[in-house]
């Protein structure tokens, strides 16, 4: 019997786990956002979506580059989730977002910390002299900050 061959996309982005995961934290995102108070529709909801948007979007940019320059769309791609943490924690303290909700989109962005963390370290390893990502690259200063 022959097996059906999966479709794929024309697009790589599309074919990326990572970028379906990114879809549906945005869609999750949406339907919380909504509820926000008007007075926080434009302050903090807007730029929350807006951020959110930006880690499906830096997948698709880089997906189209070479090597490296897709490694430092995946690095931004992770400050962009850094940024989701962020105003989660806003929201949370501003009681515009529940513990749960909070919960949810934290443990969502770090999901996606490790996949990308994962892609990118792949990716290295298929470039030649490649510098290995540190697991804690978080924690390291910009080399003109000692």
């Amino acid at each position: 019997m022959i097996k059906p061959e999966t479709p794929v996309s024309f697009f790589r982005f599309e074919d990326l786990r990572i970028y379906a995961k990114a879809l549906d934290y945005i869609t999750w995102l949406h339907n919380v956002v909504c509820k926000f108070p008007n007075h926080e529709q434009q302050t903090l909801a807007h730029p929350f979506i807006k951020v959110a948007h930006s880690i499906a979007l830096y997948l698709a940019e880089g997906s189209a580059r070479n090597k490296p320059q897709f490694i430092y769309y995946l690095k931004m791609a992770k400050s962009s989730v850094r940024e989701c943490v962020v105003f989660s924690e806003i929201a949370t303290r501003l009681g515009v977002m529940n513990e749960e909700e909070k919960e949810y989109s934290v443990n969502q962005m770090m999901e996606l910390t490790k996949m990308i963390g994962s892609l990118v370290t792949s990716l290295q390893r298929a470039i030649p002299n490649a510098k290995e990502d540190d697991e804690y690259d978080d924690m390291q200063l910009p080399p003109d900050i000692d």
